[in-house]
């Protein structure tokens, strides 16, 4: 899975008033502008009032309502479940090549994104019940091994899952390495609601990576098939492009084979035009049906 990119955008705007009454093109800096009226400045005042509203009705997948609507978007494509705070103490192989599993995002220990983890716990409290395998979780790094961490590994990780400090510290990882980069980067390609969990849901499973079917790979592929809307581009069409290019990576790995989150769950809302991701929203993964009603 793991590592990180982030942008950001900024977009200047000037009030419509502010246009309507100011000095116009060509005209001399001494002539004085025509009059506005009353009625008119009104209406401009109405028109900047709207948009401003408008504005602050967008929200982004940080906005925290949204964020745990990702959260139980990825917990059901992950763990059958929408109680994605049940997922701390989640740990298995799944024998996709990247040893263990586990916590709220698939942290994994051959892809640095556990060890990572283990070693933030440990600055935030030191001397836990994880911080010994911290020796075998950088020689495994890489790797599917498991050596240095069985028998007892799994059994220490659910008994860390109970500490508040290791519940926060997962959070705290999954926010670094994944939410927040992929949310920077949907701003900055201008895409909404839905835009941005489809990259965040991406760069979960992928990692960020610039390699052909990490996330960085799967959004130049999809760039190169379509502009995103900071480009200029159509959003559905670019999302379309994107959800191609990320089933097709999934494709390559047969642990990952089954597309279902893609075409049953954000192929559905993309379909559907609901590019803010707003409830209720119905979904399916691997045929198991799942709602969310606010």
């Amino acid at each position: 899975m793991p590592k990180r990119i982030a942008l950001a955008a900024a977009a200047v705007a000037i009030p419509a008033a502010l246009v309507l009454i100011g000095v116009g093109i060509g005209q001399a800096a001494d002539q004085a502008p025509p009059p506005v009226s009353h009625q008119a400045a009104k209406h401009a005042g109405k028109q900047a009032g709207k948009a401003e509203r408008r504005a602050a009705a967008v929200k982004n997948l940080d906005d925290p309502a949204k964020k745990e609507i990702a959260m139980k978007l990825v917990s059901s494509a992950e763990n059958s479940s929408l109680d994605w705070r049940a997922q701390f103490k989640y740990i298995e192989d799944i024998d996709d090549g990247r040893g263990y599993t586990a916590g709220i995002i698939g942290f994994c220990s051959g892809t640095g994104d556990m060890l990572e983890l283990v070693e933030y716990y440990t600055q935030v409290k030191p001397g836990n019940v994880l911080a010994k395998y911290l020796p075998a979780l950088r020689k495994v790094n890489g790797s599917d091994s498991h050596a240095g961490l069985d028998p007892d590994f799994t059994k220490d990780w659910k008994t860390a899952a109970k500490d508040k400090a290791f519940q926060d510290a997962q959070e705290h990882e999954r926010d670094r390495v994944y939410f927040n980069p992929s949310v920077s980067q949907g701003k900055a390609d201008g895409l909404g609601t839905l835009g941005q969990f489809i990259y965040y849901d991406a760069i979960v499973m992928h990692g960020p990576g610039d390699s052909k079917y990490s996330f960085g790979g799967i959004r130049r592929t999809a760039m190169s098939r379509a502009r995103t809307p900071a480009q200029g581009g159509d959003e559905k069409a670019y999302l379309h492009a994107f959800l191609d290019a990320r089933k097709k990576a999934m494709q390559s790995e047969e642990a990952h084979s089954d597309t279902s989150r893609v075409d049953t769950e954000q192929r559905k809302f993309l379909n559907e035009g609901n590019l803010g991701l707003e409830p209720p929203l119905k979904w399916k993964v691997y045929g198991d049906p799942y709602e969310i009603d606010s």
